[in-house]
């Protein structure tokens, strides 16, 4: 299956941190490639892949589900580690929710986290309906391209297979029960003008997150794709500094 143009997977190797990044349902590697680019150019191994079924056409992704996605970021995040002394996850939307469940599986091999707008909980009540809907309904209207900055855009499907959708439940139900398991330091960057996912995703986090490692910084002019928003500068810059801060081996520039 041809891959739409912009939406392939990004590598760049670079020294001996790493940072796995995990792009969003529908989305593709192109919402995270600038900011791929300027952990890159700060001397970062990068590795940004896209999700099997992404990038391409939403009937294929009707064939997938969030266990083929994992298991993809998950062997990005082994080939990482192979190569490098420290890993990072960072993450959007519903990568930031698989993010969190490799900091869950992985523990302390991972060094830290930093997500934007994660996406934990069904905001979309429809959604318990999937199941059965996937039998009346391939697709519906699609959640691609919340951005407030003018002439920006997402590279990502116009509808959203219910198929594929209705295997989320059970990753957000996952991702919940264990998130006491995380210990690592976590950064989240959350627009609270966001019109995909809603607040309760992060107030679960807040409520389950209590170790004193999670830190949420809001970001004013930003909807949901944030990292090719107005305020994408602010998550690029700060989650430098946040390797920089957590990271136990010196950052060294190509």
């Amino acid at each position: 299956m041809p891959v739409m143009p912009g939406a392939e997977a990004y590598h760049h190797a670079g020294g001996q941190i790493g940072v796995l990044l995990c792009h969003g349902f529908t989305g593709s590697p192109q919402s995270l490639r600038p900011w791929g680019e300027y952990l890159a150019a700060a001397g970062i191994t990068v590795s940004l892949p896209r999700l099997p079924g992404h990038g391409t056409t939403w009937q294929e992704m009707s064939h997938t589900r969030w266990e083929d996605w994992y298991a993809e970021l998950d062997k990005s995040l082994a080939d990482l580690r192979g190569a490098c002394a420290e890993v990072f996850v960072m993450g959007l939307s519903l990568g930031g929710c698989m993010a969190l469940r490799l900091a869950e599986v992985h523990g302390d091999r991972i060094s830290g986290l930093v997500i934007v707008n994660p996406s934990v909980t069904n905001d979309v009540p429809l959604l318990r309906l999937a199941p059965l809907l996937r039998f009346v309904i391939a697709s519906v209207p699609g959640v691609a391209g919340d951005i407030k900055k003018e002439g920006a855009t997402e590279l990502g499907y116009p509808r959203t297979p219910v198929k594929a959708a209705a295997t989320l439940p059970r990753l957000w139900a996952l991702t919940q029960s264990e998130l006491s398991k995380i210990t690592q330091p976590v950064l989240v960057f959350h627009s609270p003008q966001d019109h995909v996912v809603k607040p309760a995703s992060v107030r679960i986090l807040r409520e389950k997150l209590t170790g004193g490692n999670l830190n949420v910084v809001e970001l004013a002019d930003s909807y949901h794709v944030a990292t090719l928003d107005n305020d994408a500068d602010q998550i690029f810059a700060g989650s430098l500094e946040f390797i920089k801060t957590n990271a136990s081996v010196p950052l060294q520039r190509d």
